[in-house]
């Protein structure tokens, strides 16, 4: 058997769930087509396809928070991904927090935070 998304063209998109290897926190929600797959395998580090900038997206090339692929896990159906990831910088989400999901519904339909941001995007972001 072979280890291989159902990729039904090379530019189609896959869902990625990425979570911490050691924690199990769920970290974000990404997508892949069959060059980022390719590089993230060649490389042992996350490469994304960013669906707004329609190209690759290497994970922490802005920020310097890359992830480190640890384990690799295709859904029933090879058309979901998961990557269990070490997480450099201690944060996924491009608004400084570990995880993208860091806003909790409450019974009432307000969201209410319930992460504690580890970087400023300001600062990290800066434009040059």
């Amino acid at each position: 058997m072979t280890f291989d998304p159902n990729f039904p063209t090379n530019d189609h998109l896959l869902p990625v769930v990425a979570q911490d290897v050691a924690s199990g926190k769920v970290l974000m929600l990404a997508y892949m087509n069959r060059e980022a797959w390719d590089e993230t395998i060649a490389s042992g580090k996350a490469v994304y396809y960013s669906r707004s900038r329609k190209k690759l997206w290497k994970k922490g090339e802005e920020s310097g928070h890359v992830q480190h692929v640890r384990e690799i896990y295709l859904d029933c159906d090879a058309d979901t991904i998961l990557l269990k990831v070490e997480q450099v910088g201690g944060a996924a989400c491009h608004t400084g927090y570990e995880s993208c999901f860091f806003r909790q519904r409450e019974n009432d339909g307000n969201l209410k935070v319930v992460g504690k941001p580890v970087f400023d995007p300001k600062q990290v972001y800066k434009k040059k």
